[in-house]
């Protein structure tokens, strides 16, 4: 995934379309940071771009579908210098540093993550897509935090993507504290990966 703007549509954009799509989603995100989920209308959207609201429509199906975009967006930006971020001497280490860092900046940003994180969780079918695009690049962003080969790896980036929206829905729609949250990241990281790599070690 990298810097081809396809995130979820399939054909080939323009610049001047890649440029119309980031303003979308810059202007989606922009919404959603001052007034969080209910803030962001597909007509407000629209007008803050600057552009006719059916241009809306013909990158992002509905609401839920453009701030899952958007969520992708933000998961590019928060893991971009995974080096900086993944700090350890062991995979271990470097991956609870990466938890820990992104529970620390979704809470920095939680009017926006909450809104995000609403509509990544929807039922809404146009998501499917973005959403199964999005969970794959931060499996991603976890293997190159981990590193090292891990038995299992499949296996063990699903389990930890999942805790890592547990941790995303406990600190927006729970309201728990951001610490309890680090905490409860960097553990079950931490128990995860430590059960992996033991499985590996010859007995």
């Amino acid at each position: 995934m990298s810097g081809d703007m396809r995130i979820t549509v399939t054909r080939a954009l323009s610049k001047d379309q890649q440029a119309r799509r980031e303003r979308l989603l810059d202007a989606a995100r922009e919404l959603a940071h001052e007034g969080g989920y209910p803030a962001v209308t597909m007509h407000d959207v629209a007008d803050r771009a600057g552009v006719a609201r059916a241009t809306v429509y013909r990158y992002f199906a509905t609401k839920d579908h453009l701030l899952t975009e958007v969520a992708a967006t933000w998961a590019h930006r928060v893991t971009a210098d995974i080096d900086a971020l993944a700090v350890g001497d062991t995979p271990v280490d470097r991956l609870v540093s990466l938890l820990d860092r992104i529970v620390h900046v979704a809470f920095e940003e939680l009017t926006l993550t909450s809104a995000i994180i609403q509509a990544v969780t929807s039922d809404d079918p146009s998501v499917d897509d973005a959403r199964t695009v999005l969970f794959l690049f931060v499996r991603d962003r976890l293997s190159a935090a981990i590193g090292d080969p891990v038995p299992e790896r499949d296996e063990v980036e699903i389990v930890l993507g999942h805790v890592l929206l547990a941790a995303l829905v406990s600190l927006t729609a729970l309201r728990r504290p951001v610490e309890e949250v680090a905490t409860m990241v960097r553990t079950s990281g931490r128990l995860v990966l430590s059960g992996a790599l033991t499985a590996q070690a010859p007995a």
